[in-house]
């Protein structure tokens, strides 16, 4: 087997600089990219096929949650896994919903993420060990099936769409980040009020920040 590519998607380029290291000293692993948030790791691996993508959730443009789903449709045969601070339950369900073979936190990764990768590679999830213990297998299997987790019943570019608007980005905003015209980004809003039953943006980002898309100004 030759050396595994992986592509580091995370905001902060502190952390993607140690992963790095930690990746690298496994003579096995090469990291062929670095992203900084979810829209650029769509845009770059339609360029390069990596055989693990180490993904953050919180990102700006698109969160890695989202970004799980259409990253396995550009290159069907990547293994995903969510590198994260968060130790929410609720994360872990929604990221493995979504289509995600490993979930590491932050904390572990010097111990436990080359473990992870291996894993994956394998065709096995691996949790962080403090995260395993919350779930039982029965309530991961269901996550896995996407049975845990409640569905919005949005469609990905929405789900898009509803990030980057609780972000404050304005309709010309979105159109040039998604390649999309303006006048489709608001055929998205509409639909978004209307699917949601929202009255208007402000509600809107409410509901962002309640299901996770967005995180709470400090």
């Amino acid at each position: 087997m030759g050396v595994c590519r992986v592509v580091l998607a995370d905001d902060h380029a502190l952390i993607r600089h140690g992963i790095k290291k930690i990746i690298e000293a496994e003579p096995s692993l090469s990291v062929i990219g670095q992203v900084g948030d979810g829209l650029e790791l769509l845009n770059f691996i339609k360029d390069v096929t990596p055989d693990i993508i180490l993904l953050d959730i919180s990102m700006p443009n698109l969160r890695g949650i989202e970004a799980i789903a259409e990253a396995k449709k550009i290159c069907p045969g990547v293994k995903i896994i969510m590198l994260t601070m968060h130790k929410s339950k609720q994360y872990l369900c929604h990221a493995l919903s979504a289509g995600a073979d490993g979930y590491i936190l932050k904390e572990d990764s010097d111990t436990e993420l080359l473990t992870a990768i291996d894993h994956a590679l394998q065709g096995e999830l691996f949790i962080s060990p403090g995260l395993a213990d919350e779930l039982s297998p029965d309530e991961i299997r269901a996550c896995q099936e996407k049975k845990g987790v409640p569905s919005d019943s949005l469609t990905p570019r929405e789900r898009q769409v509803l990030k980057l608007v609780a972000e404050g980005r304005t309709s010309r905003d979105i159109a040039e980040l998604l390649s999309i015209s303006t006048r489709t980004v608001e055929h998205h809003r509409a639909n978004l009020l209307k699917k949601l039953n929202i009255n208007n943006t402000a509600e809107l980002i409410k509901y962002a920040i309640q299901k996770g898309y967005v995180l709470p100004t400090p």
